[in-house]
């Protein structure tokens, strides 16, 4: 957002463009002058800009190949006294991560062309998941009988007017009553 008004300042002036933007014009006068006079910023962000550069030496001395945790000790080594959680977090800003062994981590990846339903299950359609939901409540009760599930039946997942409702509580009735749970 900085940037944007630094571009347009000149054509609308800083207050009219900061009632639009979730800005206040303080904080944008507070930022530009941090920008021009380094004084004035914290010790911490003083200490970031002297760490920066050693960061980017020890990484490209070593191959760009270290993590984190190799550009610490190699800095402790040259007795710049500095916290591992400092190079983790610099490193992170300047978009320098080590060299890692082995396929990298997949997690699960979305399918983009599979619809999205972020609606519940309206009366008169099919409802999507209601089967999964009926299978997940008796896997549970077959596993874990001499727990009380009360409620397991979440209307979202298999509401009433689906066809599978019926079943689900049929099923409830199959569940055991905790003794130390109460009335009803």
């Amino acid at each position: 957002m900085i940037a944007f008004i630094d571009d347009h300042r000149g054509a609308h002036g800083v207050e009219p463009i900061c009632k639009v933007l979730p800005i206040a014009p303080s904080t944008y006068h507070d930022h530009v002058a941090k920008r021009d006079d380094p004084e004035k910023l914290s010790a911490r962000a003083k200490r970031d800009l002297a760490l920066k550069p050693e960061i980017e030496r020890v990484f490209a001395e070593n191959f760009e190949v270290y993590g984190a945790r190799k550009v610490w000790r190699q800095l402790n080594r040259e007795d710049v006294t500095v916290a591992r959680c400092t190079v983790e977090r610099l490193m992170a800003d300047l978009g320098l991560q080590g060299v890692i062994r082995g396929k990298p981590v997949r997690t699960t990846v979305q399918d983009k062309a599979a619809p999205c339903s972020a609606r519940p299950c309206e009366p008169g359609l099919p409802c999507p998941g209601a089967e999964h939901a009926l299978a997940l409540g008796l896997h549970l009760r077959q596993h874990l009988v001499g727990l009380c599930l009360r409620g397991l039946r979440h209307r979202r997942l298999c509401p009433p007017h689906c066809r599978l409702a019926g079943i689900a509580d049929r099923t409830r009735q199959l569940r055991p009553r905790c003794s130390g749970a109460g009335a009803a």
